[in-house]
């Protein structure tokens, strides 16, 4: 393991998703899952969005169209907040949406509409 990749992934994890998400991310760490965590903390936050080239809104941008059209709806919602954190407002992410829906389709774009739907009332009440 590559300590300073490792470190630098998790501030990054923390930063875009949350700590309460990635301390129950961890909580739940075991032989089984052990190095799956490792390699997202390592490559994925700390690699990729640990990059500076591109800003952390370009990042979540990037990331809601790839999530969107491999229908992955758990990971969309995680994302949805990240880029809210990362300062998408619900006019971008409307925006956003719109572009995958013409690219992905109707079906896939009415789940993330759905989704961040949800997401901005519930971001709203607190």
């Amino acid at each position: 393991m590559d300590r300073n990749l490792f470190d630098r992934g998790l501030a990054k994890r923390r930063q875009v998703l949350g700590d309460a998400y990635v301390d129950r991310a961890l909580e739940n760490l075991d032989d089984f899952n052990r190095d799956f965590q490792r390699l997202a903390t390592e490559y994925c936050w700390g690699e990729v969005w640990g990059d500076e080239t591109l800003s952390p809104r370009e990042r979540s941008i990037l990331t809601l169209g790839m999530v969107a059209a491999i229908g992955k709806m758990g990971e969309f919602s995680n994302h949805v907040r990240g880029a809210i954190t990362n300062g998408l407002s619900p006019n971008d992410l409307r925006a956003v949406l719109t572009q995958v829906t013409i690219y992905c389709g109707i079906a896939v774009g009415a789940d993330c509409f759905v989704l961040t739907k949800s997401i901005l009332d519930e971001h709203v009440k607190k």
